[in-house]
């Protein structure tokens, strides 16, 4: 049911703001130029300045996908990724992607108006009317301020982008009452977070991590997202200790995944974890040694446990900690290397680890994977290093992509970790081409997954995106339908009726084929980089039965 026209209201007067003029204003006076969401009859008076600030706009299908697309936007470019959303369900329909870029410590500044200032408490079935959708969002994202004047609202967009800069970046929602959107006040200057120095590890606590990793007999390092900005010196670290290193999902390619020293995404292995139990010092940077990553809790480590976060509250969750850094993740590796001076050697034993222990992680899901390993060395093969891939919670992705499709640090592997949210690929690869045109995206999904979020083909026609997206179509939910079995169950709902998905793509302007041999699947790839428009590629799998 489409929404009631908007009144339109004149610009308001020197010496004055409205409030979605002010809200546009501080996000530009932050370096913020794209945006993406979907106007509603309440935040068009924010739409309505966009143009003037120079801030792009992108309108996926559905607010879950443009929380998607900001997430990923945010991934690549290192800058906040921004969605507009309207009341009510709009606000709630994006608070899965709210949810998501909690869990992966994404930056997403979620902006919506919400009911008026003086809004009784009863109900009056007003448009969109929610009982509160700041005590909602406080749930799901770090933050949700609701602003009380138009002055108020760019002190709000400045606390968000402080909060993004000190802290674990997190998701934040501000809530502008709908009619503070469109009464004019006074604003004030325009507010920004101040130039803040990355926080730093404590020294005493910095000397004696050298001193332990100095003397470690057996190191090991494990990578999680929040060392990303650290890439270089953990590769450095890594280099002179001859220390192995494992990372999440969300630190692949951290390390060159081809590099002798790297066990790629492989804390699932049982051979890997035992392996890191047994090591004298372990030094985990930005993770949270999570279950979601670790398939299992992690066994008891025989040695010290090294943590460098900067997020203080991950030194009491999980395995207790020897020796806590709270800091930012470059400045604590800098830090360490000055104080334990050395120089790169060569680590053969420490290679030859690393080979056996590659070896049995793969030996442990042979039998699940090994269907999928050709067609992701045919992808790896087409796409150049820098090269994004965004991926599902689907079966190709967890138990393919992610430990066997290897990934450098110039390119980017995007997973929805954690929160475990489906229908991300595909609208998270449009955020990702739109943070970097020139840089070559594809989109990794099951068939389950994808029809979540399908709609964003439209988006991607739209947009004229060469965007390839891969769907390997296991009939349904796959891996729902194998713990079903495993459980001695009847697989209940979880078999889905045959989907044409490249005759689906064709539909909405794009461009569909079947991929029925991994060489198949690289022509396909090939073409679709350089082809206007999405090119969905169906890859199809035998059913287990």
């Amino acid at each position: 049911m489409p929404e009631p026209p908007a009144t339109i209201h004149a610009r308001p007067p020197q010496g004055g703001l409205t409030g979605g003029e002010a809200l546009v204003r501080a996000l530009a006076a932050h370096g913020v130029t794209q945006a993406f969401g979907i106007p509603g009859t309440h935040n068009l008076e924010i739409y309505r300045h966009l143009a003037a600030y120079r801030i792009n706009h992108l309108n996926p299908r559905h607010e879950q996908g443009a929380g998607y697309a900001a997430d990923a936007y945010a991934r690549v470019s290192g800058r906040p990724g921004v969605a507009i959303t309207t009341t009510g369900p709009a606000l709630l329909n994006i608070a899965a992607a709210v949810g998501q870029a909690y869990s992966d410590s994404v930056p997403l500044l979620v902006v919506s108006p919400g009911m008026p200032l003086r809004h009784p408490r009863q109900s009056t079935g007003l448009l969109h009317e929610t009982r509160s959708q700041t005590d909602a969002l406080q749930n799901i994202a770090a933050v949700s301020h609701r602003v009380s004047s138009v002055e108020e609202i760019g002190a709000a967009v400045a606390r968000a982008f402080t909060l993004f800069r000190t802290r674990r970046p997190r998701p934040v929602h501000i809530e502008i009452p709908l009619d503070l959107l469109t009464a004019v006040e006074p604003a004030g200057p325009v507010r920004t977070a101040p130039p803040l120095s990355p926080a730093t590890a404590d020294p005493a606590a910095l000397s004696a991590a050298a001193e332990a990793l100095r003397s470690a007999a057996r190191p090991a390092m494990v990578l999680g997202g929040g060392a990303r900005g650290a890439a270089a010196e953990c590769l450095r670290l890594a280099v002179e200790l001859g220390a192995p290193v494992v990372t999440s999902a969300n630190g692949k390619g951290i390390v060159a995944e081809t590099h002798p020293l790297s066990l790629g995404v492989s804390l699932h292995s049982r051979a890997v974890r035992r392996w890191l139990a047994e090591r004298d010092v372990v030094l985990a940077v930005g993770t949270e040694l999570a279950e979601s990553d670790l398939w299992e809790p992690l066994p008891e480590l025989d040695g010290t446990l090294i943590r460098a976060d900067i997020d203080p509250a991950q030194m009491y969750a999980g395995p207790p900690v020897g020796i806590p850094l709270v800091g930012d993740a470059r400045h604590t590796l800098r830090s360490l290397l000055a104080a334990r001076p050395g120089a790169a050697e060569a680590h053969p034993e420490a290679h030859r680890a690393v080979v056996a222990l590659r070896n049995e992680r793969n030996a442990e899901t042979r039998s699940g994977d090994a269907h999928l390993l050709p067609y992701l060395a045919a992808i790896r093969s087409v796409l150049p290093a820098n090269a994004v891939l965004t991926s599902d919670s689907a079966q190709c992705c967890y138990y393919g992509a992610i430990p066997h499709l290897p990934v450098a640090p110039e390119g980017r592997y995007l997973h929805p970790t954690g929160f475990g949210t489906l229908g991300y690929a595909l609208p998270a690869a449009i955020g990702a081409k739109s943070a970097d045109p020139a840089r070559p995206v594809v989109a990794l999904s099951g068939d389950g997954g994808l029809q979540f979020s399908v709609q964003e083909l439209a988006t991607a026609v739209q947009l004229r995106l060469p965007l390839p997206v891969v769907v390997f179509d296991n009939g349904g939910y796959g891996e729902i339908r194998d713990e079903m079995v495993s459980r001695g169950d009847r697989p209940t709902a979880v078999d889905l009726p045959a989907v044409d998905l490249p005759a689906l793509a064709r539909a909405y302007g794009g461009h569909g084929v079947r991929a029925d041999s991994p060489e198949a699947l690289a022509e396909a790839l090939r073409r679709a980089l350089d082809t206007a428009g999405p090119t969905l590629i169906t890859v199809p799998e035998e059913l287990p039965r």
